[in-house]
């Protein structure tokens, strides 16, 4: 319990090597170890390596352990400690319990990073992108993943961080989180991320006052990773690709802020697109 704590949630990649998403657009797993170890597991698993690598506990949760089981090896490779925990976003006794153990084998988290996605939506066919095609259960999954588990898991640790008197919690957010948008053939129901970034500024309204650092995150395009580089556009104009290790560098960066110039917002474009808004 001498290190500090960074909880990262969801910090597998749906994207990664055997990830759900790489298996359903390639329609199987795939070789990734001639990658670089900072993109295999996404956004979650370059931020838990730059945590762990600046001397944090980091606790890498995920709804099975073996999801995470290369991940940690890796960070221990690296000469970093990390803890996988298995947390189901839409459980609400899951997500208590995997805070109780965090808490019991780790300590409370001086750092939280929400970076749980979800898949559901992107295999409706091009006749169903409007609403009335979307099966309330895509929606449920949704509001579960992006407004009611972070609420929860705020719940679970920002008693501890406003009682200390400091914390970070950061959202990993996407520009679906900007405003409504409608919802393109082979994309995820990606309206309930706006529902994520009011919970982030209602906390920055909450909490900043007690010294915890809310920020949320708008990653603003595709983020390589094994699934992801294999794509078209991804070969065709690979600078248009978010490099996850980067991104990392961005939490680390908030995290580290001076408490008398917190940003609350940032968005992260390719130099060669337009960004988002």
């Amino acid at each position: 319990m001498g290190r500090p704590v960074a909880v990262i949630v969801g910090a597998t990649s749906k994207w990664q090597a055997d990830g759900r998403n790489t298996k359903l657009i390639h329609g199987q797993g795939i070789d990734d170890s001639d990658l670089p170890v900072g993109i295999r597991w996404g956004v979650g698993g370059a931020i838990a390596q730059k945590f762990a690598a600046e001397g944090y506990l980091t606790v890498l949760t995920t709804r099975t352990a073996a999801n995470a089981a290369p991940l940690a090896a890796a960070i221990r490779a690296q000469g970093g400690e990390a803890l996988v925990v298995e947390l189901d976003l839409v459980s609400d006794a899951s997500i208590a319990a995997a805070f109780d153990r965090i808490r019991a084998e780790a300590g409370d988290p001086e750092v939280l990073i929400y970076n749980a996605g979800y898949l559901e939506g992107r295999d409706l066919p091009p006749e169903k992108e409007l609403l009335e095609h979307v099966p309330v259960s895509i929606l449920d999954t949704g509001l579960a993943i992006a407004g009611r588990g972070p609420f929860l898991v705020a719940q679970q640790v920002l008693p501890a961080m406003r009682k200390a008197g400091r914390g970070s919690f950061l959202f990993s957010n996407n520009s679906k989180s900007l405003r409504g948008t409608k919802r393109r053939t082979g994309e995820s129901l990606y309206y309930p991320r706006t529902l994520m970034r009011a919970l982030a500024q209602v906390l920055t309204e909450e909490y900043s006052e007690h010294g915890v650092h809310v920020a949320n995150v708008v990653i603003d395009g595709t983020i390589d990773s094994p699934g992801t580089r294999l794509l078209p556009k991804a070969k065709q104009r690979p600078e248009t690709i978010l490099n996850p290790v980067k991104i990392a560098e961005a939490f680390w960066y908030l995290h580290t802020q001076d408490p008398s110039c917190w940003t609350h917002e940032l968005q992260l474009t390719p130099f060669a697109v337009t960004p988002s808004h």
